[in-house]
């Protein structure tokens, strides 16, 4: 059995551009080797967003060195990007993008959703890329609702969003061992995860409250962090419960980063910076007009 290690909260609230009101559960600033291969965790909502004609979100900006996977719950979330790709993202379907050796991208409320409105949530993942493959060409995977497995279970089901649960395998693609799956308990399920030995591994819970291991009472936007010893976990749910659940094989190697850009030393940082200054990115071609 995987022991619990702690459990990490968002010590305040902040807002990304207009668009994502984000509570950072954790972040590689505090402690990086204990949650290799993962770098950030940004949950974004729930909120009620009021119908207008401007569509709210974060404009053009770089990243370098790691991938960003975002995963929408409610609302709709359009990106495009220095790489020419682009597309919507809404409930159910998820955006990995390995940003690598460089890209530029902005992400916005949908044109149909910023007419609309209604209920918000997402969750924005930053998962590192070993030296190796840091500078690699940047990448896109566009996944649909329809395109990730699901497993049912007594009293709940899991998508598998990358890695393997139980013979199911994920649709994404990884450079390095990660799973990455979205649980729904109903109340008073109990469910025993079978999780890999030597990973870094945590239990998200985004609404809900969950019972972790018969000790540890978890609510939503609280993560937690698990032992890398041990190869399992009992989880209960008090009431009905989305969790997401992630492991990853640790990345041994230094994390240095510097605003949108994560490398391994600082001269990466300061070449990954000046590179950007000098429009080695790339650059978002112009919108088109909306009909």
């Amino acid at each position: 059995m995987k022991k619990i290690v702690d459990v990490l909260r968002s010590q305040g609230n902040h807002w990304v551009g207009d668009g994502f009101p984000v509570r950072s559960l954790f972040s590689y600033h505090d402690e990086s080797a204990a949650i290799s291969p993962f770098l950030l965790f940004d949950y974004a909502g729930p909120h009620h967003f009021d119908p207008t004609d401007t569509p709210r979100g974060v404009g053009q900006h770089p990243h370098r060195g790691f991938e960003t996977v975002t995963i929408v719950y409610d609302g709709e979330v359009a990106h495009r990007d220095s790489a020419g790709n682009g597309g919507v993202i809404g409930p159910g379907d998820v955006q990995w993008m390995t940003a690598a050796r460089g890209i530029i991208h902005e992400e916005f409320h949908s044109p149909n959703y910023t007419k609309t409105g209604g209920p918000f949530r997402m969750v924005q993942l930053w998962v590192n890329l070993p030296a190796k493959d840091k500078m690699s060409p940047a990448g896109y995977q566009a996944i649909t609702n329809a395109d990730i497995p699901v497993v049912p279970f007594p009293g709940g089901k899991a998508r598998i969003i990358a890695g393997t649960f139980r013979g199911a395998r994920g649709p994404a693609r990884t450079f390095t061992p990660v799973n990455l799956w979205d649980l729904r308990l109903e109340k008073k399920a109990d469910l025993t995860l079978e999780l890999p030995e030597g990973h870094n591994s945590m239990v998200a819970v985004l609404a809900g409250r969950v019972v972790i291991n018969g000790e540890q009472t978890v609510g939503e936007a609280e993560i937690v962090r698990l032992a890398r010893e041990g190869d399992a976990i009992t989880i209960r749910a008090e009431q009905d419960a989305i969790l997401l659940v992630l492991t990853g094989e640790p990345i041994n190697e230094p994390v240095v980063g510097y605003g949108p850009f994560v490398m391994n030393t600082t001269a990466e940082i300061r070449q990954a910076a000046d590179d950007f200054n000098n429009g080695r990115f790339g650059q978002v071609a112009p919108a088109q007009p909306l009909a």
